[in-house]
């Protein structure tokens, strides 16, 4: 039963600014809903922080997001971090990061299951294409609705072409946000939504008011995370004014397009 299920990867994009349990808790969350449909076989997980061109007020410089990420995930045996996305020079629209994640996938998996013939003909794989769909938060639908933030063709694509699994906590609700959209309503079932029961509401904005405060973060991110903030340096009052009154780059990005 297992091998006919569809291969999943799972990608998480965002500042990771610093990476938490919570960001971590996700994965495994989506994990276990997703084979609790039978559909599908979660064979990868992918972390992708955001370029430094993203210009949101206090994000600490790629090398050192990535760096923590890394750390972070050194327990885990299948989420991994890639650096092809905070090495744009310029912020990258998801879609486009999810195009190029899955053009290797499907690249791997031609690869590894092209067999030949008798003949030397190559014949095609039998085994299920692999699948890619975007981890979120359950506040990450509503971004969906933010006037000038999403081009509705990326959204026809993030939401029809790869699909979502949605983690929602606390008060917030996806389903909302999913029957506000035409877009999101017509490929509502390529929208998974996973309910988080056991309250947690760390979030990274709290990670660093409290390291801001010089207030304890243990237990919210791993030991070698706070360890490696506290040899670099991060997270002060003066790293939290950082691009302070800068446009989001997707804000000004995509209303250049429509200027165009």
């Amino acid at each position: 039963m297992a091998a006919r299920r569809v291969p999943l990867f799972l990608l998480a994009c965002g500042s990771f600014n610093p990476i938490t349990n919570q960001h971590m808790r996700l994965f495994e969350l989506a994990r276990d809903h997703m084979h609790s449909t039978g559909q599908y076989q979660v064979v990868g997980g992918i972390v992708s922080p955001v370029s430094d061109g993203y210009g949101k007020q206090g994000l600490a410089p790629a090398e050192h997001r990535i760096a923590m990420a890394k750390l972070a995930l050194q327990s885990s045996d299948w989420v991994r971090v890639d650096e092809w996305e905070s090495q744009q020079a310029d912020w990258t629209e998801t879609v486009l990061t999810m195009r190029y994640h899955y053009g290797h996938i499907l690249k791997e998996y031609e690869q590894s299951t092209e067999t030949q013939d008798s003949n030397g003909n190559t014949t095609p794989p039998s085994s299920p294409c692999p699948q890619l769909k975007l981890l979120c938060g359950a506040d990450f639908l509503d971004s969906f609705q933010t006037p000038g933030l999403w081009l509705e063709d990326h959204v026809e694509e993030v939401a029809g072409r790869f699909g979502l699994v949605c983690v929602s906590r606390g008060g917030l609700q996806p389903e909302r946000a999913v029957q506000q959209s035409d877009t999101l309503s017509r490929h509502r079932q390529n929208i998974f939504q996973v309910r988080e029961w056991v309250s947690n509401e760390t979030s990274a904005t709290e990670v660093r008011r409290a390291l801001r405060r010089a207030q304890s973060v243990k237990y919210l991110i791993p030991d070698s995370v706070i360890e490696y903030i506290q040899q670099q340096n991060l997270y002060t009052e003066d790293s939290e004014r950082k691009n302070e009154g800068t446009v989001l780059r997707p804000l000004a990005k995509q209303a250049q397009s429509l200027d165009d």
